[in-house]
């Protein structure tokens, strides 16, 4: 079992920042073991990918949308990942959610359906 617990939305105008975080706590396995990932969705609308990591969190993944603006990133130590999010714009407005999935140290997973743990989402909206 794993407990995901994500903090960090607000309110931001267009080009700035935030950063997200995700807390996990993991019963048996070692967080490291677990690929992670950010999705975001709106209301009425499918939850869309974001950006993805393995356990070892060398190898990141992101939807074209957001590459060179967002960096997602982990620290095992901290039971962590976070997702910084720069130059933000009206259309990133979504509730983020963190998942999670037992996949081994090298494995990004990028499908909704692969990731059986999630966060209870956090609000970001991004004014024009």
């Amino acid at each position: 079992q794993v407990q995901l617990v994500e903090s960090g939305g607000g309110l931001v105008q267009a080009g700035g920042s935030l950063r997200l975080s995700c807390a996990a706590r993991t019963s048996r396995r070692t967080f490291s073991s677990y690929a992670m990932a950010w999705f975001r969705q709106n209301p009425g609308k499918q939850r869309d990918f974001v950006a993805a990591i393995s356990g070892r969190g060398d190898t990141p993944y992101y939807t074209n949308s957001v590459k060179g603006r967002f960096t997602i990133s982990r620290d095992n130590a901290k039971n962590t990942v976070y997702l910084q999010m720069n130059s933000l714009k009206p259309e990133d407005t979504a509730v983020y959610y963190c998942a999670a999935a037992y996949a081994g140290v090298n494995s990004i997973l990028r499908q909704e359906s692969t990731y059986p743990y999630w966060g209870q989402g956090t609000q970001v909206t991004v004014s024009s």
